[in-house]
């Protein structure tokens, strides 16, 4: 069904002169991977959704991400596009961040145990075609001017080539990168400051292959990594520490060449560039990712250096956990204060992450006698350190994010939901695949509770576990207890499903929303465990 011919928020709890005034239930600004992502799942949640994007309506080839980490893919397997998107990258079980220190995905414990090389347009050509058959609305050449916001809804204005335009919706998401029109309208700053100047990047042809599909060295000298399209084309990325220009001078191939020779020995004969550019790397976070009605994703909340390649992955996540959330209070299952819970869960991993990746550029790019010293310990301490090099896989992958559950919540609360095998053959990312929660109890426990079919769907541990598990839309873990009493059992989940879904379990026709301050706000990222 098109979302142009939708009621616009037409299961939520909203009815009369506010709802009838808008245009669609959510507008999201910038069709990059973090934008097509939430604006598909809105739009599969049965919301309507217009996604305004100022180039025009093509997706780009010139986009700089590569890198693909495990649980970036786990989300992407729950909206059933994982197996598609990895069939035609390159899975790497290791790369080498500095030095000798290499990343070993292979330790992780998870459908995913590689680092995916693929070019982000492979990303939003499957993330837009998802989008597209949802019914998310399009359009393409509309530049945001500005916005204004009252207690009923948004009202984003933009310039189209046919002239001036305005939509009004109940909530509106910016993911239009780090010059973020949404941003700049809602007042917010982007403290931060540039962590690399005069990167310079283009697109070639090499005469002789690379040993690996993804090369990256830095020296005193420079930094280079070079990455494969898997269609004869490469992204080469390089600094020159002795060639640093303004973001506006011009580059060419050969200043490319110089870079790679520099700091991987070879140029691999480079040649036939399609296109090139000079940028700089900056670290910025935005203070808040939410003003009022209005929220921030991706490179609009935080940018930070390519070390790690945890950029796209980190917005890609943003999304996903934004996206069950607007759709909950749109559809009438959640109070509007479980948005709240999207600033305290996702800012401090976005704060993370500018400190992890800060850290590999700056141990990269040491030439000083005593700062190789370091960046060569450094190397041998991550190698040889099981849990330290354990702990860094996880966060840099994704896969060791998780996010606090508040007092007296049991230990698995908040943490990161494996692909959990499941009795009768299923798995728990293929039932994810519907955006629903997913309650998992014993196969042999007395199905007492019905949960509201429309925002649970059931299912039962293949092994003998007795833990019961209310498993979030975006994978996390939302409660679990290991009560056996068949009465604690009962009261504690029929209270679980209430908090977590807005239904009681006798009665899942009708809507009772959590009270409010129920759901505690979570406030850090820590590990999860590995085990099932």
């Amino acid at each position: 069904m098109d979302a142009r011919n939708r009621k616009t928020g037409n299961s939520g709890p909203e009815t009369g002169k506010a709802q009838a005034a808008r245009d669609t239930d959510v507008i999201v600004v910038g069709a990059g991977p973090t934008g097509l992502l939430l604006a598909g799942d809105l739009a599969e949640a049965g919301l309507g959704v217009t996604l305004l994007e100022r180039r025009p309506a093509t997706i780009s080839n010139l986009t700089r991400a590569l890198a693909v980490h495990a649980r970036t893919l786990e989300q992407l397997d729950a909206r059933g596009l994982a197996d598609e998107l990895a069939a035609g990258g390159h899975r790497l079980p290791a790369i080498r961040l500095f030095g000798e220190a290499t990343f070993d995905a292979t330790r992780l414990r998870t459908r995913f145990p590689f680092v995916l090389i693929t070019p982000q347009f492979e990303v939003e050509r499957l993330l837009e075609r998802r989008a597209r058959q949802a019914g998310v609305v399009f359009r393409y050449e509309s530049e945001v001017l500005g916005l204004d916001q009252d207690a009923d809804g948004v009202t984003v204005r933009f310039r189209t080539t046919e002239g001036l335009g305005s939509l009004r919706a109940a909530y509106t998401v910016g993911t239009d990168g780090v010059h973020s029109a949404i941003r700049e309208a809602i007042g917010l700053p982007f403290p931060g400051k540039s962590v690399i100047r005069s990167l310079v990047l283009a697109d070639v042809r090499l005469a002789q292959e690379p040993e690996s599909p993804f090369t990256v060295n830095a020296n005193d000298d420079a930094f280079a990594l070079i990455g494969s399209f898997g269609d004869g084309w490469y992204r080469a990325i390089g600094w020159n520490r002795h060639r640093q220009a303004d973001d506006d001078a011009p580059a060419d191939l050969d200043e490319v060449r110089e870079c790679t020779r520099l700091a991987l020995g070879s140029d691999y004969g480079m040649y036939d560039a399609r296109w090139i550019s000079r940028f700089h790397s900056d670290e910025r976070q935005a203070p808040e990712y939410r003003v009022g009605r209005v929220f921030l994703a991706g490179d609009a909340a935080h940018v930070h250096s390519p070390a790690g390649g945890q950029g796209m992955n980190t917005g890609l996540q943003d999304a996903a956990n934004l996206s069950w959330k607007l759709a909950a209070v749109l559809r009438g299952h959640s109070p509007d204060s479980l948005l709240d819970s999207y600033q305290a869960e996702r800012h401090p991993v976005g704060r993370q992450v500018l400190y992890s990746s800060g850290a590999l550029i700056r141990l990269a790019l040491l030439h000083t006698a005593p700062g190789r010293a370091v960046r060569a310990l450094a190397a041998r301490l991550f190698n040889h350190l099981g849990p330290l090099s354990g702990r860094a896989i996880r966060t840099v992958s994704g896969i060791g994010i998780s996010y606090a559950a508040g007092p007296g919540a049991h230990p698995l609360a908040g943490r990161r939901a494996p692909d959990i095998r499941l009795a009768g053959g299923n798995r728990l990312y293929a039932l994810l695949r519907q955006g629903k929660f997913v309650l998992l109890t014993p196969a042999d426990e007395p199905s007492g509770l019905r949960p509201a079919a429309d925002r649970v769907v059931t299912a039962s541990w293949r092994s003998d576990r007795r833990t019961a598990l209310l498993v979030r839309p975006d994978g996390y873990i939302a409660w679990a207890t290991d009560a056996t009493a068949p009465a604690e059992r009962a009261t504690a989940l029929r209270a679980a499903l209430l908090h977590w879904t807005g239904a009681a379990p006798e009665d899942g026709d009708s809507i009772t929303t959590a009270r409010p301050g129920a759901l505690t706000p979570p406030a850090h990222a820590a590990d999860t465990p590995g085990g099932r």
